[in-house]
């Protein structure tokens, strides 16, 4: 998604450069009662995809000839064919369709996007931190970092990725199947709309093998929880209507979304935060940036220096980035993870102790100097109610 460059501090105009990921940035409108989208179904058996009745109902209700999404139809994103609103997200399991060749080699793609000017800064910005170098994370992760792991995704421009997290539902204790990412990994805001072939790989890469080793590495350990794909979807009003490339880079503040999954094989009856092996807490309105002495991101960066294949993270006090007085300020660390990064998770220490959730990774600079995350307000928080109370009684 793209980013800025290099905001300077009261009245200096902030410079769009790119995005951390792959395809848009950023929402506007401050009503942000966003809802879940519909339950979304999936499944397959066979070398045939099996589109449950539900799902096929809502296909046909979009205009959508079942066969013809069966053998690529998919691939369609005329704008007339392209659901984008909350309660249209349909992302039916096509078995096998990321294999371990293609999980293994998708990157993000190219931003075409060039740097121009956008709003002034309102005088919340704080000087531009230091960079601070990615660290890999230790392993294996599904002990160290249990429940990050990478997103998968296809868009009009291709196959894309960023990196998502494991998150508590209050509603299923010890048992979640939501997924926290950014929201432009899912939708592309105002020029489209959601995403398809949504998977989520948790822990992947466990022992952090280089991606030039990738093709001797057991599967069991590149892909150690399975493969998970989405069935529900929500983001902000915010992104849908306003969300994308660059001139969308002020909707950054709302840079968020939520997925239920579901297994894409069986999974013995167990749930995501069971067979990934953690999940965390997300801390809505969480203390004053000044009051939070240091975040962590982490992820998968997939541009270079970094191969996509081992996770790392970056730790850094957090200070201020506001582009618009009537929007959110931004969290902003010094730190140099590239595209690919996008989505996942930054974490603050909880009062146990344990890291809690507090942003994603949204935006950043190229050459990689920091990065930005939205701060988890009410309109993340209601996306996050509802959706967990639309499923609690089904998981």
């Amino acid at each position: 998604m793209p980013s800025i460059r290099r905001p300077a501090l009261a009245a200096a105009a902030l410079t769009a450069v790119l995005a951390l990921t792959a395809t848009g940035c950023g929402p506007e409108d401050d009503n942000a009662d966003a809802k879940p989208s519909q339950a979304a179904g999936q499944d397959a058996g066979g070398g045939d995809i099996k589109i449950p009745q539900e799902i096929q109902d809502k296909l046909k209700q979009h205009g959508f000839d079942l066969d013809k999404w069966k053998n690529g139809e998919w691939k369609n994103w005329d704008r007339d064919t392209w659901l984008r609103e909350a309660g249209q997200f349909i992302n039916p399991i096509i078995k096998d369709f990321w294999n371990p060749d293609k999980i293994d080699k998708v990157k993000p793609p190219k931003d075409p996007s060039k740097p121009e000017d956008i709003s002034e800064d309102q005088g919340q910005t704080d000087p531009e931190p230091q960079a601070v170098p990615a660290q890999p994370v230790k392993t294996p992760y599904d002990s160290t970092a249990p429940g990050i792991g990478m997103l998968l995704f296809s868009t009009p421009k291709g196959d894309s990725r960023c990196s998502a997290t494991v998150v508590k539902d209050p509603a299923h204790p010890g048992k979640s199947n939501l997924v926290w990412t950014a929201a432009h990994c899912v939708h592309a805001g105002k020029s489209g709309g959601w995403y398809r072939n949504m998977m989520f790989v948790p822990n992947f890469n466990r022992t952090g093998q280089p991606a030039e080793k990738m093709k001797t590495t057991p599967f069991e350990d590149r892909v150690p929880a399975g493969k998970w794909w989405a069935d529900d979807m929500a983001t902000s009003n915010e992104w849908i209507k306003d969300g994308g490339a660059v001139p969308g880079v002020p909707m950054a503040p709302y840079d968020f979304a939520l997925m239920h999954v579901k297994p894409e094989a069986g999974s013995n009856g167990k749930s995501l935060e069971e067979t990934a092996g953690g999940a965390y807490d997300v801390e809505f309105n969480a203390p004053a940036i000044g009051k939070i002495p240091s975040l962590t991101a982490q992820g998968y960066p997939a541009e270079p220096p970094f191969d996509g294949a081992v996770q790392q993270q970056c730790t850094d006090k957090p200070t201020r980035l506001s582009m618009d007085a009537k929007k959110p300020t931004m969290y902003r660390i010094g730190c140099t993870m590239t595209g690919g990064s996008s989505g996942g998770p930054w974490f603050a220490k909880g009062k146990d102790g344990k890291p809690v959730l507090v942003s994603n990774m949204s935006m950043g600079p190229r050459p990689a100097k920091w990065a930005a995350g939205p701060h988890l307000g009410t309109e993340a928080q209601t996306i996050f109610r509802s959706m967990s109370k639309k499923w609690a009684a089904k998981q």
